[in-house]
């Protein structure tokens, strides 16, 4: 273990960390903070380091604020009026008495199955100000609530993975590491790409930014890239580009399968002894099972790609020790499923599952973390208890949730029920950013009693809120930064006040919990600091065995410590290659389930047994395409994490026109009259937004790129709203689930047209502070 050495102008103590990034605290003459990249990080991202300027610190929510409906006539008063009308402003004492007791009223007349608890996780790099698991502490403190399962990044593949081969999380932690590649592979075929705008993040906070560094690696040492995707620039540096056609690539696979079937190229004693289903899998993909073979012809037809390249790659990939990776965008889509259980079958055929260099990989160019060689440990935790609350709902179904309580839904081989919600409560997440079709989603946010939400800024859906109480960013309080396979540890300490009267997410529920008769339950009789003490020694004694570290007074005064890389070298699934019988998996068979009996006998039509070729909802294929024949797919930001400072000047400078960009195909721009620089509208029969031409020649003909996370600006809000101002694509986006099996986010699956936008161009407004009332009703 090591420590930093203080620079210049910042002791070693003043450290912070963002889900983008570590950063040093400078300060000038006057103690005045700025932050600055961690020197030890050869490529920092430049995201963050304008969290105190001015621009970002302008649009903070500075009091507790209620709209003026909700406070003047109770729960339930004027919903329509969410996102539209103004706010009141009371003292703390006075928000804390009024939630309480809107809590109370609720658990009183509905049971704690009327409460959902939303929250997404990003909303702190802390260990302890972890939104989520605040508010989760909280909830099951006073009874429970309804929760989201899975996760909009890979919901498809949490649910299709474990009766596959393995947990997704699992899988992700285990990644092969970079230098083993480097060492060993030859050939690396990324289906979606290896995008280096996706790591400069881990969820917890990167220490040092390796991905580019590791490709570069990898390159020096003649490895050859093969870039399956819509983009040329989905792989950073040089790579052969295949273009295919988006929500296409299972068709790819079962052809790449065809030919190492029909050419004696797949690893028979692999698929015998690691494998169940291969049968089956050869009778699909040879076509004995429905009549039509899976042939390189067969899948150029749906994916744009010639056959005599897809046979030119499955003898490359059979040739060569080969590394395949699928992103985390190629199961967002309609049968998202198929794409990683296609995938998992592709890399069984070739046999080099569980090989230093070979196997599969299902995220790389997802997350920083993915593929490091730094130890595996999870970090300090928060308790959070039980909910008592059994009910659940697939995270990416809130929109039915909440537009059809009582209705039925099934996932992974049961039927539910949807709860009848009568309050929301969110804290760490923007729902109006990471869900789709969101004219719709403005509806079913009409249908709650009360929606309360901590936030630090006046989102959209702060915005659309009833209560908004103001929380404090990461630099206003103490805390702990760790993220597993990151190799650090981060004594956060404060950097500022809070702004205005801003509080921890912490201190604002103890404050509720007080009025509710359940401080002790919630605080345990600690305050924030002793429960910073409390979670980092009860993490130090978990691992003094595998790794001891210093005292938290010491570990507090040095400020950083760095932890020791593993010395092993990771590879996936290299104890179950080695001995399958003393490292079984967890799947019923125990081996990887190319066909499971377990989904089949789920009985559904879009989710058969084995990895199958189904049409997507939407795609360049389907008839659909004759009135939107361009299909629009929504990736991660360059200059923000989600929505995440999307009001910081250096989002902002991308922007065009004040509008995200768009990147359009040179001759689908020309064939519509689009120039570079002109703002168009992007629309479907759900809705439209604007946007700012790029044009590009490095991008498939039919298909339009934007990034996620522009704030949702609506001309109104109402589900007939008929323009998103800003560019935010979940105005046009599907909102339906996968498949019956996972129910997860099919946003890769979507068709539009594109056209100039001839009418006056309307002001920008989500960066507008909201309205609000000038005194207190009466």
């Amino acid at each position: 273990m090591t420590n930093d050495t203080p620079n210049s102008d910042a002791p070693a103590s003043e450290f912070t960390l963002g889900h983008w990034g570590m950063h040093r605290v400078a300060r000038d003459s006057a103690g005045n903070p700025r932050l600055q990249a961690w020197e030890g990080d050869g490529n920092p991202s430049p995201i963050g380091l304008d969290l105190l300027s001015e621009e970002v610190q302008s649009l903070r929510v500075r009091r507790p604020a209620f709209r003026e409906s909700w406070l003047r006539q109770g729960p339930g008063a004027h919903r329509q009026g969410r996102g539209n009308e103004r706010f009141v402003e009371v003292p703390w004492d006075e928000a804390f008495e009024l939630v309480a007791a809107e809590l109370s009223r609720v658990k009183e007349m509905h049971g704690n199955g009327a409460i959902f608890g939303g929250s997404y996780g990003w909303g702190s790099a802390g260990r302890f100000h972890h939104a989520q698991s605040q508010i989760h502490r909280f909830l099951n403190v006073i009874g429970g609530y309804v929760r989201g399962r899975d996760s909009y990044s890979f919901g498809a593949g949490s649910v299709i993975m474990p009766h596959v081969v393995a947990p997704m999380e699992q899988l992700l932690e285990q990644h092969t590491d970079w230098n083993t590649l480097a060492s060993h592979t030859e050939l690396f075929v990324a289906f979606g790409g290896i995008p280096l705008r996706n790591t400069q993040m881990t969820a917890g906070g990167p220490s040092r930014h390796r991905v580019r560094d590791a490709l570069d690696l990898m390159r020096s040492r003649q490895v050859r890239f093969v870039n399956i995707s819509p983009l040329r620039q989905d792989i950073d540096g040089s790579s052969e580009w295949i273009p295919i056609r988006p929500n296409t690539d299972v068709a790819l696979m079962l052809a790449l399968i065809h030919v190492l079937l029909t050419e004696n190229l797949h690893d028979r004693a692999f698929l015998a002894r690691f494998c169940t289903g291969g049968e089956e899998v050869r009778a699909y993909v040879v076509g004995e099972k429905d009549g039509l073979p899976k042939t390189p012809e067969w899948a150029s037809s749906i994916t744009a790609v010639p056959a005599e390249k897809i046979v030119q790659l499955a003898r490359e990939m059979a040739a060569s020790k080969t590394m395949i990776n699928a992103s985390w965008s190629l199961q967002r889509q309609s049968h998202g499923e198929q794409s990683y259980w296609a995938l998992v079958t592709l890399a069984s055929h070739l046999g080099q599952i569980g090989e230093p260099g070979g196997g599969f990989g299902i995220g790389y160019g997802a997350l920083n973390s993915i593929g490091s060689n730094e130890l595996r440990i999870s970090g300090p935790k928060l308790p959070q208890g039980k909910n008592l609350v059994e009910e659940f709902i697939p995270v990416a179904r809130i929109a039915d949730m909440l537009l059809t309580p009582g209705g039925r839904y099934d996932y992974n081989g049961r039927s539910y029920v949807y709860p009848d919600i009568r309050l929301v409560y969110w804290a760490g997440g923007n729902p109006f950013h990471h869900h789709q079709d969101l004219n719709r989603f403005i509806s079913a946010w009409q249908w709650p009693e009360t929606i309360i939400i901590h936030e630090q800024f006046w989102t959209s859906s702060a915005k659309a809120a009833d209560i908004v109480l103001p929380a404090s960013i990461t630099l206003e309080r103490n805390d702990i930064g760790y993220a597993s396979r990151e190799g650090h540890l981060v004594a956060m300490r404060k950097v500022s006040e809070p702004v205005g009267e801003a509080r921890s997410d912490f201190d604002i529920f103890k404050g509720i919990a007080e009025k509710m008769g359940q401080r002790e339950a919630f605080a345990e009789g600690r305050t924030a600091e002793d429960w910073l003490v409390h979670m980092y020694e009860e993490f130090r004694q978990r691992i003094v065995d595998q790794l001891p570290i210093p005292d938290f007074d010491t570990f507090w005064e040095l400020g950083r410590v760095e932890l020791p890389s593993s010395s092993k070298p990771t590879v996936l699934l290299e104890s179950f290659r080695a001995n399958p019988e003393k490292n079984p998996l967890k799947t019923p068979s125990q081996r990887i389930e190319l066909h499971s009996n377990t989904i089949a006998s789920f009985g559904y039509d879009d989710c058969p047994g084995q990895a199958t070729w189904i049409e997507p909802v939407e795609w360049l294929g389907s008839q659909k395409a004759a009135r939107y024949p361009l299909h629009l797919l929504s990736q991660e930001p360059r200059r923000r994490l989600h929505s995440q400072l999307d009001h910081s000047s250096y989002s902002r400078a991308g922007k065009i026109q004040a509008r995200e960009p768009i990147l359009l195909n040179a001759c689908d721009a020309r064939a519509r009259g689009i120039k570079d620089g002109d703002i168009v509208r992007v629309f479907n029969g759900r809705g439209a937004c604007l946007a700012a031409a790029q044009l590009t020649n490095d991008l498939l003909e039919g298909v339009a790129v934007i990034a996620t996370g522009a704030w949702f600006d609506p001309q109104e809000w109402q589900s007939t709203n008929s323009l998103e101002k800003h560019g935010n694509p979940n105005a046009v986006t599907i909102d339906v689930g996968s498949s019956k099996l996972s129910q997860a986010t099919v946003a890769q699956s979507c068709l539009v047209e594109i056209e100039t936008f001839s009418g006056p161009l309307p002001a920008v407004t989500a960066f507008d502070l909201p309205k609000f009332a000038e005194q207190r009703p009466v």
